[in-house]
């Protein structure tokens, strides 16, 4: 049986023997919404959550997504996990106030194909 997301992510912090403080310590992330995800309570979180605890973790990227229903691991597998992960090293190079700017174009973007 599949695993879910929250039990590969606690498994995977506990491993490591870091709580979840630590973990909000290395990541930004605060400890009550990490809390939230390995329980199961959210379990569709953010990418760029997911591309940092794969990254703190050791964990595949790709897995993550498909376990947070962020798609099937097809495409995920090869061309679009390149993208991401471009994506992402660019995005750390932007100041703050770029970084919102992305966020918010990202956004944008991702209404107009619901509204598609």
């Amino acid at each position: 049986m599949a695993k879910a997301l929250g039990e590969v992510l606690k498994q995977a912090r506990l491993a490591r023997q870091l709580s979840l403080r630590d973990v909000e310590r290395a990541t930004g992330i605060q400890n009550a919404h990490l809390s939230q995800i390995e329980s199961g309570t959210i379990t569709k979180p953010e990418m760029a959550l997911l591309w940092e605890l794969a990254a703190l973790y050791d964990l595949d990227y790709t897995e993550l997504l498909v376990l947070a229903g962020h798609g099937d691991g097809e495409e995920s597998s090869g061309r679009q996990r390149r993208r991401m992960s471009v994506a992402m090293r660019a995005m750390g190079d932007l100041s703050p106030k770029q970084q919102d700017e992305a966020l918010r174009y990202m956004a944008e973007l991702r209404a107009a194909n619901r509204d598609d």
